[in-house]
């Protein structure tokens, strides 16, 4: 069975970790009170409770990166109370094992080590549920941007120029007294240019845009 390092700036923390686990079958061979502490301390082949929040709000995530520079089949562990979307996809993005939230029981953390040291992280519902989430984002926004490359050659002068006044806000009667034509015109216009981005309004056509990061071919 792999030893165990845990790293956290709570003295009871630690202690309480430390006998639970111990209790649970595992050998602690390290403690740390910082991310700093985890660095220096840490030795191949053990597994490793990160906390996040230490001498500095992401000290954890910092000491991660350089344990995993030095050792990339360091096995991590984050073990943590910051449980947000955000600090997930950002912990995970180290390349840490697991993220496991303050409070889940000892048994419960116990299940997660064994798992990461059997080699088949057991992730939360939770954790899963937000990285399917970002992976699923990330697709959707690879087949958008590669949609709108193919069609964008298509788009004419008087489409580019509509996309410009939707990403101002400009409404139909506004982007008509602009470019001096009747609103017919213009809503005529709109349906090309639905048909076209393959959009059902011109809301998602800003959206996608903006999730695209495409704004300044547009202004």
């Amino acid at each position: 069975m792999s030893g165990l390092m845990i790293a956290d700036d709570f003295d009871i923390i630690r202690e309480d970790l430390k006998a639970g686990l111990e209790e649970e079958g595992f050998e602690v061979k390290a403690l740390a009170s910082s991310g700093y502490e985890a660095v220096e301390r840490y030795e191949k082949g053990i597994i490793v409770l990160m906390d996040i929040e230490m001498e500095s709000a992401d000290a954890g995530i910092k000491a991660t990166e350089r344990i995993l520079e030095g050792d990339p089949e360091a096995r991590i562990i984050f073990l943590t109370s910051h449980d947000d979307d955000q600090m997930i996809m950002t912990a995970m993005a180290t390349g840490a094992k697991d993220f496991v939230v303050k409070g889940s029981g000892m048994a419960e953390i116990a299940r997660h080590i064994r798992d990461v040291e059997a080699g088949r992280p057991r992730l939360s519902d939770r954790v899963h549920g937000v990285l399917m989430g970002e992976y699923k984002r990330l697709r959707q926004s690879e087949q958008n941007l590669l949609f709108f490359i193919q069609h964008l050659s298509s788009l004419t002068t008087a489409e580019r120029e509509l996309i410009s006044c939707f990403l101002q806000g400009m409404k139909v009667k506004e982007i008509a007294a602009k470019r001096f034509v009747e609103p017919v015109t213009v809503k005529s216009q709109i349906r090309t240019l639905l048909s076209k981005t393959g959009c059902s309004r011109t809301k998602d056509i800003v959206s996608m845009i903006h999730g695209l990061g495409l704004e300044r071919l547009f202004m």
